[in-house]
């Protein structure tokens, strides 16, 4: 069975895209810990950090660069924290790395549609 991860990129899932290449997709997780919190995923399937190889992992850090700008600027986050989970606490065993913008007031959590809605507009 395919991993949701592998319908999203293959866009098989619907998913709140707001940045893609023809190696990664980035969209917006739907159960959002802040308000444009976000996923890097390859579109190939690479389980985790050691199955990964150097070409796919720097291009996703390149790609998180651009991310956080897209987040600090439309969102105004006062930080971004990135997080890539392995082995048991990997909930989707397909490689990503989460994007979570902080900031210093707290903040409600927003539809996850407003929040695409906002990114989109700037873009």
């Amino acid at each position: 069975m395919e991993c949701i991860f592998c319908k999203i990129a293959k866009e098989e899932i619907n998913s709140y895209t707001i940045y893609e290449d023809e190696i990664v997709k980035v969209f917006l997780d739907v159960n959002p810990d802040s308000n444009g919190h976000s996923l890097i995923i390859p579109k190939k399937h690479f389980k985790d950090l050691d199955d990964i190889d150097e070409k796919t992992i720097t291009h996703i850090m390149m790609v998180a660069k651009k991310v956080k700008k897209i987040l600090t600027s439309t969102l105004k986050a006062d930080g971004i924290t990135l997080i890539q989970n392995n082995g048991e606490i990997q909930e989707v065993k397909h490689f990503h790395l989460h994007l979570k913008p902080y900031y210093q007031e707290k903040q409600k959590i927003e539809k996850v549609e407003d929040i695409f809605q906002k990114i989109k507009e700037t873009m």
